[in-house]
């Protein structure tokens, strides 16, 4: 039988600071020379180990983006978006070759609906010991409306999507250039929080690996649908084609 579940304790979570409700919040990233058991840094990049370790049987790290507070990964100047996405894979599959854990997942929550509680850009990485974090992965997620396509790298919007309505997708096949699977995330970062729909504040991007291949699923938040929270249900919007036409338009039509 299959461990889904994990243990979250509630006594630390209530300890976390969320500078995302409450803006007057001191951030704990900005305060760099506070940060405690620092792993690795590159510049203005830092992994640190998760202070606020909410996960059972985990080892939580925090990738620390940009010393910019109020910074975005859509917004990223392309070299520091190359250094930022070529740091956390590295660490990340750095955690996943070491043979210590189950799974690693390798997340990003931006906006008051991603999940998260600090607005200083950052994302996660975290080794789980006894659950294995694509335990329901399957390629067909990652099937749909071609966005874009070029040596190795593919950009779709979702026609089976894991949650429901609107999901993109970027696959990176092994030994395609890293800048171009960058390329694709940061465009669809951006359209979420530019073109697509006025209330759109929140997003989430997911890491996995299966056979040497990397994908990363670009989630909008919104409130999640009833049919998929009490029965499984994913809905598809009946617009996907237009969604990924716009895409392209915007970000990809000279290339």
């Amino acid at each position: 039988m299959k461990n889904t579940h994990i243990t979250f304790f509630t006594d630390i979570g209530a300890q976390k600071p969320n500078s995302i409700k409450n803006r007057e919040t001191p951030c704990p990233f900005c305060r760099i020379d506070e940060l405690e058991e620092v792993l690795d840094k590159s510049g203005s990049i830092i992994l640190v180990k998760n202070k606020y370790t909410v996960l059972d049987q985990a080892f939580q790290t925090v990738l620390i983006e940009t010393e910019e507070c109020e910074g975005e990964l859509s917004e990223y100047t392309k070299e520091h978006l190359y250094k930022v996405l070529h740091f956390g894979i590295e660490h990340w599959e750095r955690m996943i070759q070491s043979g210590k854990y189950r799974s690693v997942m390798f997340f990003k929550n931006h906006g008051p609906l991603s999940g998260g509680t600090i607005r200083h850009p950052h994302m996660q990485i975290i080794g789980l010991n006894e659950v294995d974090c694509q335990h329901d992965f399957s390629e067909s997620q990652f099937e749909g409306i071609p966005v874009f396509e070029k040596e190795g790298v593919r950009f779709t919007v979702s026609n089976k999507p894991r949650v429901g309505f609107y999901e993109l997708n970027v696959i990176w096949e092994k030994d395609a250039e890293l800048s171009l699977f960058a390329d694709c995330i940061q465009a669809g970062t951006h359209f979420l929080l530019n073109h697509f729909h006025r209330n759109c504040t929140s997003y989430n991007l997911f890491f996995y690996k299966n056979h040497g291949t990397t994908y990363c699923k670009i989630m909008p938040r919104f409130v999640t649908s009833p049919l998929y929270m009490g029965y499984g249900v994913q809905q598809v919007a009946n617009n996907i084609e237009k969604i990924a036409h716009k895409i392209k338009e915007i970000y990809f039509s000279e290339k």
